[in-house]
């Protein structure tokens, strides 16, 4: 029997990738720069500390366990975490009618990069890694791959979203973060959003693309120095976030929503759908409250204010999807921001996902009317997604 007990759709999955993973996509004048990429901390050199992933993923004595302990194995353990051979039996033990992929390690690398002084590798890294997104979701037309877009040049972005549609990703990736030289909500980037809009894709923001660059963390390094031991993670590092690094996590996406919303962004574009996915969604209730009171307060004197059509929190419910983190009180999230806004998510294959999202989702669910729990589990998806759902098997099927 599959893991869902119902019909659902996974707004967060992942590909665990190997530390060649982007090379074989790379133009021919970047490969060696790419290659060189210590990709999840692991240097091409040391590639063979992971060749025991590779040797037990075709042990058939490993494989016969692959159902019992599906949700048990993580990163490249996992079932179909790095062959995308094995990635469609995986879905059909997790139930889902499909898994919307992202990278594991690259988010912080690919915004570094565009906000560093090489425009061309910026744009050439991106390209790599959405063919590389492609190859692997090429194996099953659950698997929906998203794409990078660097932000950094109008043109070159421009060029990059037609270029990541074309390539078949069903989501343009972009960074939470600030690009550098201009906001999101710049002039500048309107082809971008229109080519997502006349493609029926959306654009979503992941954890990792709003990192500080000065030292790839969430927020500033001394917060940690406490006068304390060291604190780690629950990888038993510190290259992950802990406790102080998570309340960080909202934060660029709080402030870069908020931008394309008062300039009038989801106002040009009303059929753009937006996912905050791996983000958490506690914050988005007094976040949208925290928007329409800057709107009252600023109106007055702010022309962009007065030329929207709607308050920041209608456009919010309109077109902004996010996904809570299982430890997170859904129902409450839902009961005060509405039910078009909260996404199911596993984090599939990865340690946050936990050994049982959807029982902890559940919980919290208890008191939830069924329709919400519909919206939460399926259709907001749907709406999210749009024309990057065509090609899966009866995506908005009956809901159980």
């Amino acid at each position: 029997m599959p893991y869902a007990h119902r019909a659902m759709h996974d707004a967060d999955a992942h590909v665990v990738e190997m530390p060649d993973w982007l090379a074989p996509h790379a133009d021919p004048a970047f490969a060696d720069r790419l290659a060189a990429i210590e990709i999840g901390g692991v240097s091409p050199e040391e590639q063979e500390r992971l060749s025991k992933f590779q040797t037990l993923h075709r042990d058939p004595e490993y494989r016969r366990k692959d159902e019992d302990e599906l949700l048990l194995r993580k990163n490249w353990a996992a079932m179909g975490s790095f062959l995308k051979e094995d990635r469609p039996r995986a879905i059909d033990l997790l139930g889902f009618k499909s898994q919307l992929i992202f990278n594991t390690f690259l988010n912080g690398d690919l915004l570094k990069a565009e906000r560093d002084d090489d425009v061309d590798y910026a744009y050439a890294f991106a390209r790599a890694h959405n063919r590389a997104m492609a190859d692997f979701c090429s194996a099953d037309p659950r698997l929906l791959g998203t794409g990078y877009v660097p932000l950094r040049d109008f043109e070159l972005s421009a060029k990059a979203a037609l270029e990541t549609i074309e390539l078949g990703c069903k989501a343009l990736l972009v960074p939470s973060g600030c690009p550098r030289g201009h906001a999101h909500s710049h002039p500048g980037l309107d082809a971008v959003w229109a080519q997502a809009q006349e493609a029926g894709l959306p654009i979503v923001f992941h954890v990792g693309g709003g990192l500080r660059q000065i030292d790839n963390r969430l927020l500033d390094a001394d917060y940690i120095r406490n006068g304390g031991p060291p604190i780690l993670d629950f990888h038993g590092g510190d290259e992950n976030f802990r406790s102080v690094d998570y309340m960080a996590i909202p934060t660029a996406p709080m402030q870069t929503l908020a931008t394309m919303i008062f300039d009038g962004v989801l106002d040009r574009f009303p059929n753009l759908r937006i996912g905050v996915i791996e983000q958490g969604a506690s914050w988005v209730p007094s976040w949208m409250r925290f928007m329409d009171s800057s709107f009252d307060a600023f109106r007055k004197g702010e022309e962009r204010l007065q030329n929207l059509s709607l308050r920041p929190s209608e456009f919010v419910k309109r077109q902004v999807r996010v996904t809570p983190y299982p430890a997170e009180d859904v129902g409450w999230i839902i009961a005060q921001s509405g039910e078009s806004i909260a996404l199911f998510s596993s984090d599939y294959p990865h340690v946050e996902g936990g050994r049982n999202p959807l029982g902890r989702f559940e919980s919290s669910l208890a008191d939830t009317p069924e329709p919400a729990r519909h919206h939460f589990y399926h259709d907001n998806f749907v709406d999210l997604m749009g024309r990057g759902l065509d090609g899966v098997p009866n995506p908005a099927g009956p809901s159980h």
